[in-house]
C-alpha cells in the first residue's frame, strides 16, 4: 500500500475525518435564511464519509451533492444514507474539488467542513462562488489562528503544514473582498476535537497497526497522529477550526 492508501484505510471507518459535531453543523445552518426554503440545491465539498451531509439531509428540503475524491468515504456515506432512508436526498459524486461541474449560479448553499484547505481558502472561495446563486450561502470551516501571536513550535508546525493559516479577521476580509457578506463566525469547542475526533482515532491505532503488520509507513502514520494530538492539547488556546458563514452579495 502507498501512504495515501494507508491514510484512507486508517480514516475510512472513523465517524469523522476531522473535528466537528452535529451541534456545530446545525449551529452554522441556523444562520442561513434560505434554510427553510423548499427544493434547495446544496453541495457538500470534501464530504468524507458524510457526518455533516447526513445532518444537512435530515434538516433541509434539499438535493445534496456530496463530493469527495476518495470512493472509500463515499461508499460509507451511501450505506449510511440508505440505512436512514436519505438516499433520495443525497447524490454521491467522486470528483476533485478542483473540477466541479455545477452550472453558473446553480447552488443555494455550498458547504465544506475541514476540506477547503486542500485548495487554499481564498482559491476555493474564488472558484466556488461562481456556482452560488446571489443571496446564497457558503459555510466553511477552516483552521484558524485564535491569537495574534503564538509559541514558536505551533507557529512553525502550521506555517509548514498550511502556510495560508490566518486569523479570523483576515479570513473575513478574504470573504468580503470576493463578494461575500460575512454573517457569522464561531470556533469549534474542544469536544469537537477530543471526544469526536481524537478519542475515536486513538481507539483505532492498535487495530490499524496489527492489520498492516506494523509496517514502517503504518507506524509513521500513527506517530504523526499522536504528535498532532499532543500539539492540539498543548496549544489549543492558539489555534482551532473557525466556522465561517457568508452570503453572496447580489
Amino acid at each position: 500500500m502507498t501512504e495515501i492508501e494507508l491514510l484512507i484505510d486508517f480514516h475510512k471507518d472513523a465517524p469523522r475525518q476531522g473535528p466537528g459535531s452535529t451541534a456545530d453543523t446545525l449551529k452554522a445552518l441556523a444562520f442561513m435564511e434560505v434554510a427553510s426554503r423548499k427544493g434547495l440545491k446544496v453541495a457538500d465539498i470534501g464530504c468524507g464519509s458524510g457526518a455533516q451531509t447526513i445532518v444537512l439531509a435530515q434538516n433541509l428540503d434539499a438535493k445534496i451533492t456530496a463530493i469527495d475524491l476518495f470512493p472509500e468515504f463515499l461508499d460509507k456515506l451511501r450505506v449510511q444514507s440508505m440505512k436512514l432512508g436519505l438516499q433520495e436526498k443525497i447524490v454521491c459524486v467522486q470528483k476533485s474539488m478542483h473540477e466541479l461541474a455545477f452550472g453558473k449560479e446553480e447552488l443555494d448553499i455550498i458547504w465544506s467542513e475541514g476540506a477547503i484547505y486542500n485548495m487554499g481558502f481564498e482559491h476555493g472561495v474564488c472558484e466556488w462562488k461562481e456556482f452560488l446563486k446571489p443571496g446564497g450561502y457558503m459555510a466553511l470551516s477552516e483552521i484558524t489562528w485564535l491569537t495574534h501571536s503564538r509559541p514558536k513550535e505551533i507557529e512553525l508546525h502550521w506555517s509548514t503544514e498550511y502556510p495560508e493559516i490566518d486569523t479570523a479577521s483576515h479570513i473575513m476580509c478574504i470573504l468580503e473582498k470576493n463578494g461575500f457578506s460575512p454573517i457569522a463566525y464561531f470556533v469549534f469547542p474542544e469536544s469537537c476535537w477530543i471526544e469526536n475526533y481524537y478519542l475515536p482515532m486513538e481507539k483505532r491505532f492498535d487495530v490499524f497497526l496489527e492489520r498492516h503488520h506494523y509496517h514502517e509507513m503504518a507506524i509513521k502514520i500513527v506517530q504523526a497522529e499522536k504528535d498532532e494530538i499532543r500539539k492540539y492539547k498543548e496549544y489549543k488556546d492558539y489555534f482551532g477550526y473557525g466556522f465561517y458563514i457568508a452570503r453572496k452579495i447580489g
